[in-house]
């Protein structure tokens, strides 16, 4: 077995947890019961030691497919050879047949001819910190952690082998056999397996459930299939109890190829808020908006009038210590050291979450639900505590591990938080120290027009008294800082449209969030380009477009381009390498999130151009 490259897997999940299934039918990432639990299968960080569960064919196989049934997280996996076909349905049942949390549900089918399938299953639970013990019987196999217990439940005879489990089959055109694996109280035996009738009532109950869940969205315009694609890829990212969503639910995959840049996603970030907010607003997904609203309020009631219990992230229950540790056992994916779990950053000061936070709470408060009082109470000791404390250096949007500074997104952000502050004390007459508030605004907005500008570059930087650019200053017509055919927005735009040998950020319509230097973010190594930070440079380009069409047909010819680097599936990960491949993190929130926005504004804005 070697390495699959990131954008091979295809992803299953039912509101807790998710697993990622390979091309080659290898589920090599698994954390049971939550997202943020430790992996029984981590082969995707390890591919000796990490665990992995595969069904596939013995034999030499011509091509794989892999996709989606239509409109739902159920997976297929397809293998053609010349002596047959056979296919493996994945997913992870979330409807009225659910059952207990974390099921996954294995379906091999043979299509046509006789293909000799070999099944491996071998855990290797606390991310292959934990010996287990194996119990097979008729009904499958238990698999006894240090913590956790597993049942692979099946009418397949499986075999000891290594670490797990083993056997062949050779189905018949037409014929299933079924593979559950499910929880199990610690020292009970492996349970009766499933009935295929009742297999095949899971499968439709599942198929259904994603079918109606997408279908309350009433987003029908150009790529709708892509937009619905990525709602469905934020909906499995979301924990169902607190309707937080993860960031991605992956750890330590790396941004760059054998490097050290990897870092633990598996958390919720209070700068996801507002493009959550926003993302599932527009497409209709009231209720899930309604959920990471009271997600959100539960943290501002926690903070205090020091500002010391609002973090950049939270653990998907709302823990506060995100403790960052390495895993030096594992030798990370394609030998990318180290393995990270936790993630330092949560301690760091970041002064752009407060204008995420407070442009949250506005755009609920305007398309969602009128806000409470309570609520309100707590985001004005927020922005008290804001007034005082934005002029503080901070590590910024891009969590540098190197000094402070003062970045310029960081600053544009405390503007956001002032500004809707201000809107929401005036739409709904709450009281408010405005005076206060409105010259904390207004003096922020002249020290960025000042010291945020650089008369040399022509175009905002990323901190003071710097001369490179920062991908995140692209947001600022969309927060309605500057108007998007402002001079200097324009100009902004124009050098970041540079290549990267020039001076700008972008190479082939991808965008490099900011021009890698080891003195700003205290790491060594290089990055891919930010898919995130491209979908924000189309839709300022749209934004543009209102006025300029050439900077419309740019951003739609970037925005096509760009969704080419998604996988097989739709999906994509954090960054896209100088090769076209994923890196980082896989599936990421924030990237699909950036694409909702950028697909409608610049489909509304296509259509009111009559393009």
């Amino acid at each position: 077995m070697t390495y699959q490259p990131i954008e091979n897997y295809g992803v299953i999940g039912d509101l807790h947890t998710v697993a990622l299934v390979g091309r080659n039918g290898s589920i090599d990432w698994f954390c049971y019961p939550r997202f943020d639990s430790p992996s029984v299968f981590g082969a995707i960080l390890d591919e000796k030691k990490g665990g992995c569960f595969r069904i596939a064919p013995i034999c030499s196989v011509n091509a794989n497919r892999q996709m989606y049934w239509p409109e739902t997280n159920v997976l297929v996996t397809r293998f053609l050879s010349p002596d047959g076909v056979c296919e493996v349905v994945d997913f992870m049942p979330v409807g009225s047949k659910r059952g207990k949390h974390g099921r996954i549900v294995r379906r091999l089918r043979a299509v046509r001819g006789q293909l000799p399938v070999e099944i491996v299953c071998h855990p290797a639970f606390d991310y292959a910190r934990g010996n287990h013990q194996a119990e097979f019987s008729e009904s499958g196999v238990a698999f006894h952690g240090p913590d956790v217990s597993l049942a692979l439940s099946t009418k397949v005879s499986m075999e000891r082998h290594d670490r797990g489990a083993r056997a062949e089959i050779t189905l018949q055109p037409g014929e299933t056999a079924t593979f559950i694996l499910h929880g199990l109280d610690s020292g009970d035996p492996c349970p009766l397996p499933m009935e295929e009738e009742a297999a095949g009532e899971a499968f439709w109950d599942t198929v259904g459930y994603w079918r109606r869940w997408v279908s309350q969205t009433d987003y029908a315009g150009r790529w709708r299939e892509t937009v619905h694609r990525s709602a469905l890829v934020l909906k499995l990212l979301t924990y169902e109890p607190t309707g937080a969503i993860v960031a991605a639910p992956t750890c330590s995959l790396p941004e760059s190829i054998g490097e050290a840049r990897n870092w633990d996603y598996r958390y919720t970030w209070i700068r996801d808020a507002a493009f959550t907010l926003y993302a599932f607003l527009r497409l209709g997904f009231t209720s899930e908006a309604a959920a990471f609203m009271e997600w959100i309020e539960t943290r501002a009631d926690e903070f205090e009038a020091d500002g010391s219990s609002l973090h950049v992230m939270y653990g998907i229950d709302g823990h506060h210590r995100l403790q960052e540790q390495t895993l030096d056992h594992l030798e990370g994916y394609r030998g990318s050291r180290p393995v990270r779990i936790g993630n330092a950053a949560y301690g760091q000061l970041q002064l752009d979450i407060y204008g995420a936070l407070m442009d949250a709470v506005y755009l609920h408060n305007k398309y969602g639900s009128p806000i409470s009082h309570g609520l309100w109470i707590h985001l004005s000791k927020v922005v008290d505590w804001l007034v005082d404390n934005w002029r503080q250096k901070d590590e910024g949007v891009w969590e540098v591990r190197g000094a402070r500074r003062h970045f310029v997104y960081s600053k544009l952000m405390c503007w956001v938080a002032l500004d809707r502050a201000l809107r929401l004390a005036d739409k709904r007459s709450f009281p408010a120290d405005r005076q206060s508030w409105l010259a904390a605004r207004d003096a922020i907005y002249r020290e960025i027009m000042t010291k945020g500008w650089n008369e040399d570059r022509q175009a905002f930087v990323l901190h003071y008294e710097s001369e490179a650019l920062d991908g995140a200053n692209l947001i600022m017509p969309l927060v309605f800082f500057l108007s998007p055919t402002d001079a200097r927005m324009l100009k902004t735009l124009d050098a970041v449209l540079q290549r990267p040998e020039e001076g700008g950020l972008v190479s082939d319509s991808l965008v490099y969030r900011y021009t890698s230097d080891e003195t700003l973010d205290g790491l060594s190594g290089s990055e891919g380009t930010f898919n995130m930070v491209t979908f924000w440079l189309v839709e300022a380009l749209t934004r543009a477009g209102h006025l300029y069409h050439d900077r419309l047909e740019s951003a739609r010819l970037i925005f096509e381009q760009m969704l080419g680097y998604a996988n097989h599936l739709g999906l994509f990960a954090e960054e896209t390498g100088p090769s076209g491949e994923a890196l980082g993190n896989f599936p990421q929130a924030f990237t699909h999130l950036s694409l909702i926005s950028a697909a409608f504004n610049l489909d509304q804005t296509l259509g009111k151009r009559g393009v």
